[in-house]
């Protein structure tokens, strides 16, 4: 089974780095019954961390199976979205970026 420690590592390596081109932004991945994560995306770098960051753009609030799914592209996020499964605080718009920054 994927574990979100599975998925962290694998983070840097799905990066795109062309749709991040100009963009400043922090998401941080609160994972209910995991651990926390957030990832700086900056001028088309990437930068993935265990723990909470100070002030991110967007907070993705779910649990491990959730994660998984979407990160693997099981799981549609908006369908994860729209069932419950995953909420967002903060510019819920940035979180439909992720598709784009991070291709499953």
């Amino acid at each position: 089974m994927t574990t979100v420690a599975d998925i962290i590592s694998n983070m840097e390596s799905k990066f795109n780095a062309s749709a991040a081109a100009g963009l400043d932004l922090v998401f941080q991945f609160s994972i209910e019954d995991g651990e926390n994560f957030n990832v700086t995306v900056k001028d088309g770098t990437c930068a993935v961390a265990q723990g909470d960051a100070g002030t991110p753009n967007v907070t993705l609030i779910m649990d491990t199976a959730t994660l998984v799914g979407v990160m693997t592209g099981e799981t549609d996020g908006m369908q994860a979205f729209m069932a419950g499964k995953l909420r967002a605080e903060g510019d819920m718009m940035l979180a439909l970026k992720l598709s784009e920054l991070f291709p499953a």
